[in-house]
């Protein structure tokens, strides 16, 4: 993105999420949360409309166009006025363009307009035919607009939280959030309202994923992280897949990864799990502000014991699961056909994770899941077979050490498992088989602040650009320290265990030309002169500190 666009968007994250955050109030980040992100929501279909019915405008102005309405064909302006506002009423001419129908009741200007009015009074709601519309509250108003967007738009049923009127705020606070939400504007120079509301809801959910900590830190995974997997993975046709979604940022990003790249962004096909009803709400809605199809399921289940897509093969699958998630089996078969390498422990759903997405993982297909570090190593009950099981198969193919303090809801370290059905030549890749590439990534990143570290663009470029010349086989080379080739023998040496530290080794020291017999001696000498200056500082010190009459 021109820097000039970023400066545009950062000042524009900045500004709202100042002014929102101090109308919080009384609720806490969760409740918040829905409150700004669903009326985010709003903003974005009805700016949509809006500029599809100025488009329209435009078309029946235009004798060129097909929806052209000849003036000369009315009695009169007033006649011809009326017939405009008619013609723009007509739901087709929206959703022919992928725009959201939105009615009048649920219109921005709307509420804006009506948000003032004391309960009990009317109001004239025109959308097709007139109707009063009894005002009771913002919070009243808000819902009713959700529920008539809901009605009128099947794909976003279930999708809308409607409980502004039972939110415990102050009723000139939703004024005041819906006037802030106002100043986002349709468009900026070369930035479109939907990339520019699609950039301040996911800016938000981040921001609030850390005011929650480690529960808001459950439905959002970073996006650093995410770019990564995807510059790794490169998605650009076929059914991408994430059981355990959360906000849906894998499938955010990997629209973006295909319109950088010049791809089609109908040539992928969306699919997610999650079992939060409200993260599944906020999914829904990230998706319906870019105007990506999706099928996340037909409600918000529990991906082990009731899996909404079971007929499943998808090209692509991505995954930032709970780590270490205990008792996750209630319910779930022993005998159950995703455990083909073994029956995951009840303590741990680590592999439960990775064998259900193996599972759905079509034949020449890839997945990438982030996991605990435990996971590389660990032989508490069946872990360390079921991983001796995937390295025996050939379905490991790299592994990525990461640094700490990555994630805002959890310390433990973390790791990404990429794994594959078919290493043989095929798509510009050459053959890999019974090879695994290691990356020991932990040395890249910075601290952004004093709790987060994050990984800079050139970070994510040197991982996703080694993996790729490991799998075409141009100009790849192992780099100690930082990354290696190793072969299925090796692991079985190291005990089928797969940390990059293990293979990588420790990186090399620039050769100074200084033979270290010579090196040594000098070092030896330079550390002895610096203990003997140390000692005559500190007998300075003792000196002029009995001269202040401290004893020493």
């Amino acid at each position: 993105m021109p820097d000039k666009e970023q400066r545009f968007l950062d000042a524009l994250d900045k500004k709202l999420w100042n002014a929102a955050d101090k109308l919080r109030s009384t609720l806490d980040a969760a409740q918040y949360k829905h409150a700004v992100l669903g009326l985010l929501f709003v903003k974005y279909v009805s700016d949509a409309f809006d500029i599809r019915r100025q488009e329209l405008i435009e078309q029946f102005k235009d004798s060129e166009h097909d929806y052209f309405l000849d003036p000369g064909d009315y009695d009169s302006e007033d006649e011809y006025q009326a017939e405009i506002a008619d013609e723009l009423e007509i739901r087709d001419y929206y959703t022919e363009k992928n725009v959201f129908w939105v009615p009048q009741l649920a219109r921005w200007q709307t509420l804006r307009d009506n948000a003032t009015l004391a309960p009990g009074t009317e109001i004239e709601i025109k959308n097709g035919k007139t109707r009063t519309y009894t005002f009771r509250s913002v919070g009243r108003l808000i819902d009713d607009a959700l529920e008539a967007i809901e009605k009128d738009n099947p794909k976003l049923k279930g999708v809308l939280n409607k409980s502004y009127g039972r939110l415990q705020i102050d009723q000139s606070k939703l004024i005041e959030l819906i006037n802030l939400l106002s100043e986002i504007p349709f468009a900026h120079e070369t930035l479109q309202s939907k990339d520019i509301l699609g950039h301040v809801y996911e800016y938000f959910l981040g921001q609030f994923a850390l005011a929650e900590g480690k529960k808001g830190g459950q439905f959002y995974t970073p996006k650093s992280i995410v770019s990564l997997i995807v510059e790794m993975l490169q998605p650009f046709a076929g059914r991408v897949y994430d059981p355990a979604m959360g906000s849906g940022g894998f499938f955010v990003q990997s629209e973006r990864f295909i319109k950088a790249h010049g791809g089609k962004l109908g040539n992928v096909s969306i699919y997610g799990q999650e079992y939060n009803h409200t993260t599944w709400q906020l999914a829904a809605m990230n998706m319906a502000i870019r105007g990506l199809d999706f099928n996340f399921g037909k409600e918000p289940a529990n991906t082990f014991t009731n899996d909404q897509h079971p007929d499943l093969r998808a090209d692509t699958i991505m995954a930032n699961p709970p780590f270490n998630m205990k008792e996750w089996d209630t319910g779930v078969s022993d005998d159950d056909p995703r455990w083909q390498y073994g029956r995951p422990p009840t303590g741990n759903a680590n592999f439960a994770w990775l064998q259900h997405m193996l599972y759905h993982l079509a034949p020449n297909g890839s997945m990438g899941l982030l996991l605990a570090n435990g996971s590389m190593s660990s032989n508490t009950n069946t872990e360390g077979q079921i991983r001796k099981a995937l390295i025996e198969n050939d379905l490991v193919e790299c592994m990525v050490a990461l640094p700490g303090q990555l994630f805002t809801n959890t310390q433990i370290p973390a790791c990404i498992w990429f794994l594959t059905r078919n290493k043989k030549e095929r798509n510009g890749f050459r053959d890999r088989s019974g090879k695994v590439l290691f990356i020991d990534a932990r040395n890249l990143g910075y601290m952004k602040d004093r709790v987060l570290r994050d990984f800079k663009k050139e970070d994510i470029d040197k991982i996703a650009e080694t993996f790729h010349a490991w799998r075409k086989g141009e100009g790849y080379e192992d780099e100690a320290g930082f990354c290696m080739s190793a072969t299925l023998d090796e692991i079985t040496k190291h005990g089928h265990v797969l940390t990059p530290g293990r293979y990588v080794g420790a990186a090399e020291e620039e050769d100074d030309g200084e033979p270290f017999t010579e090196k040594m001696a000098r070092l030896t000498i330079q550390l002895s002169e610096q203990f003997e200056e140390s000692g005559q500082l500190e007998e300075q010190i003792k000196q002029n500190l009995a001269g202040l009459g401290y004893e020493c």
